[in-house]
């Protein structure tokens, strides 16, 4: 492997490892982003969808006003609530071996 080195150096000229390290703020920045995940996925998993009340008006007659409610439902993927886990995991332990 030293020849290999060698021969880098004599093409290329000076061969330079960088390691990157990640500031406080980065890492911090990084931490918070990924306990959202993990939350946000374990909530996900606990209560499995969501549900909102959309409002529209359709007709108007002078004073007269018809207007809908609709319920919607959004369902979260169990794949989805895990997936954030795993992530959010990946990068706080990425994050804790960079520092």
């Amino acid at each position: 492997m030293k020849g290999a080195n060698k021969l880098l150096i004599a093409i290329f000229g000076e061969v330079k490892f960088e390691t990157n390290t990640l500031t406080g703020d980065e890492m911090n920045t990084l931490r918070i982003a990924a306990i959202v995940l993990m939350v946000s996925g374990l909530l996900g998993l606990i209560y499995g969808s969501f549900s909102y009340t959309k409002e529209s008006e359709d007709v108007r007659f002078g004073p007269v006003e018809l207007s809908i409610k609709e319920k919607k439902t959004v369902n979260i993927p169990v794949w989805a609530g895990v997936g954030a886990i795993v992530i959010g995991g990946g990068i706080l332990l990425y994050g804790s071996r960079k520092s």
